[in-house]
Order: structure tokens, then sequence, then C-alpha cells
């Protein structure tokens, strides 16, 4: 398989998704506990990225598989499968092989942490098989935005965090005769949960834009998204509730010194967000304005990076 191929049925381009969140989850931990492991940070990128390609290839393949309208623009020209021609043998090769490098990458994390990495981890690996494999994927249901939102946008950010600041107590289990206990510090645990909010919505939204783009051939492919329940008006609204709750809690993450004081220039890419809002709603197209959500999440996450590294050097 030339790289080309492969770097198309992972879908390269898209892993800025976890990426982001991944980046600024160590900031975080940079920053607010002066705690950072190197190793630890390679490692989980290592397993992220791994199983982030792994996901994207089995997504690719069960649509090559259960695709019930085999013509139009998202099918011959965005399956890497059918584009690239490619033998199913080696996909599936290629796919136990990512999943076994995330799987060890994973292992040695939890060696180096505890076992608050293996839950999390285990939770994880067992939503993202499901999220795009088995008898009804969690992409084809009205589920597939909150489930793809929070475990990458919440969960990437709070395990990359934890890998530095694991042994400081701020959430422990134990397991004694039968019985576990799961113990936590909720004011610092709600506070990632705010902090992660922007990076959240963002991802959500990415998902949402494709489902509105898709919503006819999903009908015909028995996708049942949840555009498709609520939807395309209202839909179109979610959108825009998304972005400003986003920023929302940006306010109140600066507010709380979650991040630099400097990201309060933050609000200045609304101006820009929103013109690609009202683009959106214009046209809803998969080939022409898809990529404006892939924008937004990057315009407004990337600026919250900016400000942590301009802030560093400072």
């Amino acid at each position: 398989m030339k790289i080309t191929s492969f770097l198309k049925l992972v879908e390269i381009q898209t892993k800025v998704a976890s990426m982001i969140p991944f980046i600024l989850g160590n900031l975080y931990a940079f920053n607010r506990f002066e705690s950072f492991s190197f190793l630890n940070l390679l490692i989980m990128f290592c397993s992220l990225i791994t199983f982030d390609m792994a996901t994207t290839a089995i997504n690719n393949y069960y649509d090559y598989k259960k695709a019930h309208k085999k013509e139009g623009f998202g099918y011959e020209e965005h399956n890497a499968i059918v584009a690239h021609g490619l033998r199913e043998n080696i996909v599936k090769a290629i796919i136990i092989a990512l999943l076994v490098i995330a799987t060890s990458s994973g292992v040695l994390l939890v060696y180096k942490t505890d076992i608050i990495v293996l839950l999390i981890g285990m939770l994880s690996f067992g939503v993202g098989i499901v999220y795009s494999f088995g008898p009804i994927p969690i992409s084809r249901t009205p589920f597939g935005e909150f489930f793809s939102g929070f475990f990458m946008g919440v969960l990437i950010i709070f395990l990359s965090i934890y890998i530095h600041i694991w042994n400081a107590d701020m959430l422990s289990f134990s397991l004694y005769e039968g019985l576990f206990e799961l113990r936590g510090d909720y004011k610092e645990i709600l506070k990632i949960l705010l902090f992660s909010i922007p990076v959240f919505g963002g991802i959500s939204n990415i998902m949402l834009a494709n489902n509105i783009c898709d919503i006819e051939d999903d009908i015909a492919n028995r996708r049942y998204t949840l555009p498709i329940y609520i939807g395309k008006e209202n839909s179109l609204k979610l959108f825009k509730l998304i972005y400003i709750s986003s920023y929302l809690a940006l306010g109140f993450s600066i507010s709380l010194g979650l991040e630099p004081l400097l990201n309060i220039g933050v609000f200045m890419t609304a101006i820009l967000v929103n013109k690609n809002i009202e683009e959106f709603f214009k046209v809803q197209s998969k080939k022409e304005t898809f990529a404006l959500s892939v924008k937004n999440f990057l315009i407004i996450n990337g600026a919250r990076i900016i400000g942590f590294f301009i802030f560093m050097l400072i």
C-alpha cells in the first residue's frame, strides 16, 4: 500500500481533532500544576494517534461494507477503499496493527502511572470501537455528536493532564474485599470540564455539520443521525448555540484562572467564527461548507494554544 493511500484511509488531516485537546491538556498541566513528564507525553501521543487512525480506518471499512448508496460525492471520492482500490485483507491488517500499537502504548502508560489511566483507556477504547463498528455504531445514531465531543474533547484533555499529576490524588481508585471506591477532587475535575467545553463543542459541531450535510445520503444508507431526528432547521440552531456556549465557557475559564488572561483575545475570533456560521447557514454542503466547522474548531482552540505559548514565553 502506498503511503498516500494509507494516509487517505486513516484521514490523517482529521487527526487535528485529537491533537488539539492533547496539546491543550498538556499546556494546562504544565501551567496549572507545574508538573510535566515528557516520556508520558510521548507514550500517550503514540497510543492516541494510532488509535484515532484505527477508528477512522474501521469507520471507512464499515461504510464501504454497509453502503447501500454507492454513487455520489461522498462515496467514490471520499472512501479511500474505493478511491484507491484497496484490498480488504490489507485494510484489515492495517487496522489490527494500529490497534496493537495503540494498546501496547496504552499498557505502557498504565505501567508508568496508575489504574485510573487503565480504566479511562479501556472505556475510551471500547467506545471508540462501537462508535464505528457493530450492529448499530454510535456514529449512525443521534448520540454521535455527544460521544465524539465528550470522548475526544473532554477525556483526551483529562488524560493529557492526569498523566503528569497521577500521583497528586486528584482521582484515585481502590479495590478491597470485593468493594471498590472511586475518590476525587470534584472541584478540580469540574474545572477541567469547564476548560474542555470549547473543545467538546468544536468537535461535536464538526460531527453535527457532517451529519447536516449528509442528511439525504444518511437516510438512504440507514444512518439515523441527530439532524434526521430534530430536523435541519433545529440542527442549525444547535450548531450556533454550541459556539455561543463555548465562548461563555471560555470566559468563565479565564475568570477562574484556568488559562492565561491573555486568552481574552480569543474572543476576537468570534468575528471569523460568526462569518463562517453564516456561510454554513446559507449552504450545507460536504464539498463547499463542511470545512467551515473544522476551521472554527481550529480558530477558537488554536488561538487558545497560541495564547498559552505566548504567556509561557513572557
